[in-house]
């Protein structure tokens, strides 16, 4: 599985498996929706503070984003899903 860097796209492996992530609009307006944000500031404010369930719904948003189904995410260790975040985050910025 190839990432589409000119796209933003990063590949991770999660729980054994290599998955697709991608920071898209959809991914970002999905985001402002879970968390209630009005707008980038308090997105970013809202994004620093993350909680475990929290984590888990910007990781199954990046996942929609790069076209992957999150499915089921139990298995996906802490340290595999903040690393999978960000690297998706530091693709899009760059």
């Amino acid at each position: 599985m190839a990432a589409n860097h000119a796209r933003g796209e990063v590949v991770a492996v999660l729980a054994g498996r290599p998955r697709r992530l991608c920071l898209t609009l959809g991914a970002l307006a999905e985001l402002e929706t879970a968390f209630d944000a009005r707008g980038w500031e308090d997105l970013a404010a809202r994004l620093r503070d993350l909680s475990a369930g929290d984590l888990t719904l910007v990781l199954a948003a990046l996942l929609r984003g790069g076209g992957d189904e999150p499915g089921d995410l139990s298995g996906v260790e802490l340290g595999e899903a903040a690393r999978a975040v960000a690297a998706a985050f530091t693709a899009a910025g760059g």
